[in-house]
């Protein structure tokens, strides 16, 4: 029953048949893993792909949870003999954790409060007495001491100090009250706001934090990146935060409305009301908006930074060519490092092209070498310190190869996040123990242009730099998401699995680290795997994870050629099926599109397999083994843009889109400094989300649209026909007081900036959208 409860929960939530969803738990819990649901048990699920199945688990589990604490609940109140049916009915039927814990409250053992001793002591009826006549405007606290005469007792020897018993037992029931308590936290966040202000002396210091000195703002209209910025500067001790539900008297209404009790102005127990708002309920409300302010907020950081993240490892791969990896650097020189088509490190070298050393031709020559020696297609660079002078090198090893008669390499700039990282984990160490560390990140740079999926997997994606305030979120959901954002990624693409990494293996479905690395000892004591079914000689890999991880797994030039697609082994007997139908050989049938257009699904499907899975069979024997990512091109920087201050408002440049946040998108022009595109510039019209303009990898054509040097900001616009005049002065600017702005027209209310409590609180105008979002990704600080 409480199976069929979660199930038809979920399907509500997801918009799809409960039957569908139903399956989809019984395929998790046994065991099935959600690339393999998604791709091979479309039947089952109606087509359910990853990221509802994701949603989909993340819900099972919040609710599984939820009904194993009632569980736990309804145990503790039954065995303190006060389980009704009403209240059973009332914790059964509830949805949400909050609304558990808030009908729990009265049952729930607590140390003992001036409540419970004023029970004890028989104050119970002078209560009772107290809210029946406390109301009234002529009830004042002196007329309450004179009815506290009779119930003096131990404990509680005076007058006043037996009212202050009563009222603490009044306040206790409003506290442990479930629908008045989980009525006044919704109104407290639905009318609620905060506030923030500068912790004296600390204005220097937290600069960065200005837009927030003297700032106030609804709950339900901050969007995540504020939420952060200002919990950000709390935690940091520069911001004093304080958030309101507004007027109290609002609440103590509110309180008059639910209990039913008269409350006049001025009466005694509407003071005691006032009293428990602002001690328990108040209090109690303001942490859970804080709490829910930040869930909220961590929930949206980290479906941007799991969409940024998927757009990075599913960008365009340059494919098997020689590359060329530069780690630019000026003191320490630029390290390379050569890599052959498969990824095989054939020669590094240390070149000290730039300041102080400036021993530029010989780096030309030194590169040139090697370039021609290796038949270098590609020269990956760095887009760290010395990016751009690194890229000029770059661009004469080229065209030297060029005058010669070679082929001239494409020189492209490659994000370099994370390459120190990897270069000094242990699987780097691993995979190159005779290497120097400093050069390994040159490895990494040629080779995640090769192919970015393949090599950025060994990188912990927290450190690929695509996420909005990584370090504040939760940790183990963050690790989590972005571990489902890699395993959807390397599924999705597919893996080579004779040339493919342990690091890679080990994010193909059903394949854990300890598999992973019996899959590579195993091919390297037997050789290339010929056939899928060879997974199954490898050490502790069963039949649960063969059937999980053989169709994301290919095998080129192997015994069977549907071994190099996305077709089940399981399903082969429909391809055979296929095969006899057509009079064709497995081999003649692959890409032979004229014949594969004309086949109906329904004619193969059977009980085993349904008319979805023939489909996709029928496609991917039409393309097998076909790259979902994107093809591969480059941006082209402007010649004689190499530094901010070569900018100029009115520019039209090409630039790489490197990160795309909840307020615009970062985008890089070749200049050291990435420019913002705000949400506000981005197109004609209200801008819901970034990620419906731009992803992480895009190039576009962007306008220049103010530049500060000194703070190093630059304003961008993807609207071309924007006027740099309306958002700057037209030049760029030094250090001036004046802030920059993006694009005012369209999206209105959606720039990110400070919009200030609606309600007449104290406001701060803030000094543009631009600016704002530019110190929240932490630019000018």
């Amino acid at each position: 029953m409480v199976g069929r409860v979660i199930s038809s929960t979920i399907a509500r939530e997801l918009g799809v048949p409960e039957n569908h969803v139903q399956a989809a738990i019984d395929l998790l819990d046994e065991g099935n893993t959600v690339p393999f649901i998604a791709r091979y048990r479309k039947e089952k699920t109606g087509g359910l792909d990853d990221s509802q199945l994701r949603e989909l688990d993340q819900r099972l589990s919040y609710l599984r949870e939820l009904e194993d604490r009632k569980n736990t609940i309804l145990a503790a109140i039954d065995e303190q003999g006060k389980l009704t049916d009403d209240l059973k009915a009332l914790i059964v039927g509830c949805e949400t954790k909050a609304r558990l814990e808030d009908l729990y409250l009265p049952y729930k053992k607590r140390r003992k409060t001036k409540a419970d001793t004023a029970r004890e002591a028989g104050l119970e009826p002078l209560a009772d007495l107290l809210i029946e006549r406390g109301g009234s405007a002529t009830f004042t606290a002196e007329t309450a001491a004179g009815e506290a005469e009779a119930f003096i007792c131990e404990g509680f020897a005076e007058p006043k100090a037996v009212v202050d018993g009563a009222r603490a037992i009044i306040i206790d029931r409003l506290a442990t009250d479930a629908d008045l308590v989980g009525g006044l936290r919704d109104d407290f966040f639905a009318k609620g706001s905060l506030t923030s202000s500068v912790v004296e002396g600390k204005q220097q210091e937290g600069q960065r934090f200005s837009d927030y000195f003297d700032y106030s703002e609804p709950f339900t209209s901050m969007p995540s990146h504020r939420i952060l910025a200002v919990l950000r500067g709390e935690s940091e001790g520069v911001l004093t935060v304080t958030l309101s539900g507004g007027d109290d008297e609002m609440f103590v209404s509110g309180i008059a409305n639910h209990t039913g009790w008269t409350m006049e102005p001025g009466s005694w127990l509407r003071d005691a009301a006032t009293r428990g708002w602002r001690t328990k309920l108040g209090v109690s409300a303001g942490l859970d908006a804080r709490m829910k302010l930040k869930d909220v907020a961590e929930d949206e950081a980290l479906k941007v930074f799991a969409t940024n993240l998927r757009d990075v490892l599913l960008a365009a791969p340059a494919g098997q060519r020689a590359t060329l990896g530069i780690d630019p650097g000026y003191r320490n020189g630029c390290k390379c490092a050569v890599i052959g088509k498969t990824g095989t490190v054939l020669d590094t070298v240390i070149v000290y092209p730039h300041q102080p050393q400036n021993r530029f031709d010989d780096a030309v020559k030194v590169l040139s070498s090697l370039a021609a020696t290796h038949r270098v297609e590609l020269i990956a660079v760095g887009n760290g310190t010395a990016s751009r002078e690194s890229v000029q090198l770059a661009g004469k090893v080229a065209d030297l190869l060029a005058a010669a008669g070679g082929e001239k390499p494409v020189v492209v700039t490659v994000s370099e996040s994370g390459a120190s990282v990897y270069s000094a984990s242990k699987l780097a160490a691993e995979e190159f123990p005779d290497m120097d560390v400093s050069l390994r990140g040159a490895v990494s740079i040629a080779r995640r242009l090769q192919d970015p999926l393949a090599e950025l997997v060994k990188i912990d994606p927290k450190s690929i730099g695509v996420g909005q305030y990584q370090h504040d979120v939760n940790q183990t959901n963050l690790a989590t998401t972005l571990d489902a954002v890699v395993e959807d990624a390397v599924n999705a693409v597919g893996v080579d699995l004779n040339t493919a990494s342990a690091a890679l293996l080990g994010r193909v479905a059903g394949i854990s680290a300890t598999l992973a690395g019996n899959i590579v000892a195993h091919r390297d004591s037997n050789g290339a795997f010929t056939s899928r079914k060879g997974l199954l000689d490898v050490q502790r890999l069963g039949p649960k994870a063969f059937e999980q991880c053989a169709g994301f797994l290919r095998i080129n030039g192997g015994d069977n050629p549907l071994d190099r697609s996305a077709v089940h082994p399981e399903a082969y007997p429909v391809v055979e099926k296929i095969v006899a139908a057509t009079g064709l050989t497995i081999d003649r049938l692959i890409g032979n599109s004229p014949v594969l257009a004309k086949l109906k699904p329904e004619d193969f499907a059977d009980d085993t397999f349904g008319v979805p899975t023939v489909t996709d069979i029928i496609a991917e024997l039409d393309k097998p083994g076909r790259d979902p990512r994107p093809e591969f091109v480059t941006a082209t920087f402007k010649e004689g843009v190499e530094k901010i201050s070569d900018l100029h408002p009115g520019m039209i440049l090409e630039g790489t889109v490197t990160n795309v946040a909840a307020f615009g998108a970062f985008v890089d022009v070749g200049v050291h400094q990435d420019g913002l595109v705000h949400i506000s510039a981005m197109k004609k019209g209200f801008v819901d989300d970034p990620h419906s303009v731009v992803k992480s990898g895009d190039i576009v054509k962007v306008k220049v649209m103010d530049v500060d040097v000194d703070r190093k900001r630059i304003s961008l616009s993807l609207r071309l026909d924007d006027d740099p005049e309306e958002t700057g002065s037209g030049k760029p600017r030094g250090n001036r007081d004046k802030q920059s702005t993006s694009g005012r027209r369209g999206n209105r209310g959606n720039s990110g900036e400070p919009r200030g409590n609606q309600r007449g609180s104290k406001t701060r105008a803030p000094k543009g959208s631009m600016a704002d979002a530019l110190r929240q990704a932490g630019f000018g600080k």
